[in-house]
């Protein structure tokens, strides 16, 4: 007789199976023709809309419209086309409609932070950098108001906005020199402090939150040493600054008279010879072949002491940048008297550069010392532009400068029919709200 074994199964095999996970949630996906905005929906935005949420972002969105309308004066040539869009994305209201209207300010954004012209960049971060579908994205549903982001984003910058608002009122929103100086403006910051040198006008205006508190007329480059187009920051102060003089200078300016009255005339004239600017070490000025300077042959470094009558005055303001460029004080002070003051070598001669430099350190200007060269340290860097502005707003209307160095497409032949002469030929430039 056969016995029965009876095995208990074990525990596992006792329970029930569990029950299928519940099945993934289906993200809606968008196909905008943008990759970076599908991808903002589907990993951000879950699939949820962003503009047609609510009515707080339809009023965004139909804000966005106004501003598409007068995009082609800001660079977004298909402006009034993709306005179109987004009011018939409004209406429907589906979210690829939603996402539509993302692609549309997108494409505005960018055209706002496109490169320059001409423009070269001292201080890397001060260069416009194309945000990404996220990064644009991601500011406007952060914002505490998504219309604020977009007012706020739209209007660039105070003077920026000025000189746009008045070319739109003025129907001369397609003239050249307007659109050549509106994409250079966009390149000043709406917050905080900044230094703008128009070189057109020949003026310096110190800018507090994207707005004018003071101003001076300054000296730029020849029309054959024209002042560059720069972006840089400055972060010093220099009192007692020596003048550097040019290989330029030095062949056409100071050799032949040296050759003429010999080598006692660098003394008179406060100049020291040195073995270079890095290495200031003496160099007897009776070593030097004087002749081959002055053809060109030979190279010579020179340098003026501090002093009333240096070149740079009692202080400069360096900033990094190729073209060896600055900003500096001068003992020629009749030169602001001109109306024309293209007379440098490039470089920026101010008419008040104590005020700047106490405007810049917040503070009295006066040199720590008498010795040479001292860098006295701004508490933050100050960024400054060297821009040139053949349009801008005076007194409330829109004035064209002269382009002095030629750098603006030529006018229509409505704008060139103009009276040569206006406002800001006399150097008057963005409105001073305060000295």
């Amino acid at each position: 007789m056969g016995v029965a074994l009876l095995v208990a199964a074990p525990a596992e095999a006792r329970k029930k199976p569990a029950p299928p996970p519940p099945p993934a949630p289906v993200i809606p996906q968008v196909r905008s023709g943008d990759a970076g905005v599908d991808a903002f929906y589907f990993y951000d935005r879950s699939g949820a809309p962003m503009w047609l949420r609510d009515d707080a972002g339809r009023q965004a969105a139909a804000r966005v419209a106004e501003v598409l309308d007068r995009a082609p004066i800001d660079g977004l040539s298909e402006g009034s086309v993709l306005a179109a869009t987004v009011r018939s994305a409004i209406t429907r209201g589906t979210l690829d409609d939603d996402a539509a209207i993302s692609v549309a300010w997108l494409k505005y954004v960018r055209a706002l932070k496109a490169p320059v012209a001409g423009v070269d960049y001292g201080d890397a971060a001060l260069k416009p950098a194309i945000p990404t579908a996220k990064e644009a994205l991601s500011e406007l549903v952060s914002a505490p108001s998504m219309l604020g982001k977009v007012n706020e984003v739209s209007a660039v910058n105070p003077l920026y906005s000025a000189l746009r608002d008045q070319a739109v009122t003025a129907g001369q929103g397609a003239d050249p020199r307007v659109r050549a100086s509106l994409d250079r403006l966009r390149l000043l910051p709406a917050t905080g402090r900044a230094i703008l040198v128009d070189v057109a006008s020949a003026e310096l205006w110190m800018l507090e939150n994207g707005q004018p508190v003071d101003s001076m007329k300054v000296v730029v480059g020849k029309t054959t040493s024209p002042t560059p187009l720069l972006a840089g920051t400055i972060h010093y102060v220099t009192f007692n600054p020596y003048w550097h003089i040019l290989d330029d200078v030095a062949r056409r300016k100071v050799a032949p008279i040296v050759i003429k009255r010999g080598v006692s005339y660098l003394k008179a004239a406060k100049y020291d010879t040195v073995a270079s600017w890095t290495d200031p070490q003496p160099v007897d000025p009776t070593t030097i072949d004087w002749k081959a300077v002055a053809a060109g042959t030979d190279h010579v470094f020179i340098r003026q002491k501090p002093g009333v009558n240096n070149m740079m005055g009692a202080m400069k303001f360096s900033f990094e940048n190729a073209d060896d460029i600055f900003l500096h004080d001068t003992p020629h002070k009749e030169l602001f008297g001109k109306a024309k003051r293209t007379l440098s070598l490039g470089c920026v001669r101010l008419e008040h550069a104590s005020r700047l430099a106490q405007w810049m350190l917040g503070r009295d200007a006066a040199p720590p010392s008498d010795a040479p060269e001292l860098h006295v340290m701004v508490d933050k860097g100050v960024p400054v532009y060297l821009l040139y502005l053949t349009a801008t707003v005076t007194d409330g209307q829109l004035a064209f400068a002269k382009d002095v160095y030629g750098l603006d497409p030529q006018p229509t032949a409505l704008a060139a029919a103009e009276p040569a002469s206006t406002p800001a030929d006399a150097a008057q430039g963005p409105p001073v709200t305060a000295h």
